[in-house]
């Protein structure tokens, strides 16, 4: 069964996670805003990770971090990051969305090739040393518009990461492994 949720099924839900006291207000992004900003900055793909593989894969989550090249930092909990034991300095190149799952303890670093290229070796290994302190295990997510764009980044894409396509928004793949959609043990944190 296929389902599709709006912007305005997202906030809902997550108005009455608030209510019920499941998550803090704080935690909870206010979706409509950014929806204005993202049309106003054709930042499609962006929007299309919060709107469509955030609810879909990780609906409960906590997204603590927006950026694109334009506003680096158009959302971000600092205060939360801190307490996952991520200190980011101001001129640090982050990833453009991060989710912190809290039933899993995952982090998603989620990468949109219209503002940087995709998760590669060398883009894996900054993001492994911008977030070593983390308290949660890592995941590395490239998201394209098309498999047509996917295609032209195929070669580049690391191992032990995972992939969304907004056009098929229901599918996601996954690049070698061990596991499907999870932290390796060389992003988890320390026991």
């Amino acid at each position: 069964m296929k389902r599709s949720f709006t912007t305005a099924d997202v906030q809902d839900a997550l108005d009455g996670f608030v209510r019920a006291g499941l998550v803090w207000a704080h935690s909870v992004p206010e979706l409509s805003n950014w929806q204005k900003r993202f049309a106003a900055r054709q930042r499609k793909l962006i929007k299309k990770v919060i709107e469509k593989f955030y609810p879909r894969f990780f609906a409960g989550s906590t997204v603590v971090y927006i950026g694109d090249a334009e506003d680096k930092f158009l959302h971000l909990d600092a205060h939360y990051l801190r307490r996952l034991g991520v200190e980011i300095p101001a001129p640090a190149k982050m990833p453009d969305v991060v989710v912190h799952d809290t039933k899993r303890n995952w982090l998603l670093l989620i990468e949109a090739v219209t503002s940087a290229g995709p998760v590669d070796g060398k883009r894996r290994k900054e993001l492994k040393e911008l977030f070593a302190g983390c308290k949660a295990g890592l995941v590395f997510v490239t998201a394209f518009s098309t498999r047509d764009v996917m295609r032209s980044f195929l070669t580049q894409i690391s191992w032990e990461t995972e992939v969304w396509v907004a056009e098929d928004p229901e599918h996601m793949i996954h690049f070698n492994g061990e596991r499907f959609l999870g932290p390796y043990p060389d992003v988890l944190p320390p026991s």
